[in-house]
């Protein structure tokens, strides 16, 4: 009896393919690199802008300077009996405003004020405005003295009766920086001692200071 001999079959091997798209590893790896990555770059972003902002454009005091105080009319009339001193001052200020930053100042609108013996005797508003980048504003103002506030003033009389009115100016201008992403808030402010020579209606003397300040 012949035994019939059969071939063998090889088994043939099944491969099921696996995509990455379904591999929860695979997948969580992708988004960790992902993450990762634009992570990294808004780090970057980040300390690039807070460089900039410590250097570049860094916040500065915006510099305000007096260029100069003159009279611009100067009317005295004395009444010796009964004794009345009738007086109208007009002080001309010429202002510069200097931006040193590199973005531009927008600054709020403020009044300069004439003062006598630490008392307002006069005022005269401040326009908004805008200063470009490295730019500078010029600001021609008149200061015009309330004779009503020192009809009652004793001091007064003896300043004009001795021929040497003292008088003070004061300025202050807040501005506004736009630095990256922030608002930096910055003042400026000015103060004149004027000494006023009534004989020759003139300005005789005068010292100014100046202040500066961020926040």
């Amino acid at each position: 009896m012949d035994i019939e001999k059969k071939e063998e079959q090889p088994l043939r091997s099944t491969t099921v393919s696996i995509s990455g798209d379904h591999n929860p590893k695979l997948k969580r790896r992708r988004c960790i690199t992902i993450c990762s990555i634009i992570t990294g770059v808004i780090l970057i972003i980040a300390l690039i802008l807070l460089i900039l902002s410590l250097t570049v454009f860094k916040a500065k005091k915006p510099v305000m300077t007096l260029n100069s105080v003159e009279l611009e009319d100067l009317d005295v009339k004395i009444t010796p009996l009964p004794l009345q001193i009738s007086l109208n001052l007009s002080v001309a200020l010429d202002l510069t405003i200097k931006n040193p930053n590199k973005v531009s100042v927008t600054y709020q609108p403020s009044s300069a004020i004439l003062r006598y013996k630490g008392r307002d005797i006069g005022d005269v508003p401040v326009p908004a405005g805008k200063i470009g980048a490295d730019d500078s504003e010029r600001l021609n103002l008149t200061l015009v003295i309330f004779i009503d506030r020192l009809v009652t003033d004793s001091e007064m009389y003896r300043d004009v009766l001795g021929g040497n009115l003292q008088i003070s100016t004061y300025t202050r201008v807040k501005a506004k920086v736009r630095v990256v992403f922030f608002n930096v808030h910055v003042t400026s402010a000015s103060t004149c001692d004027v000494n006023v020579d009534i004989a020759s209606r003139s300005v005789s003397n005068q010292t100014c200071h100046y202040k500066n300040n961020l926040g």
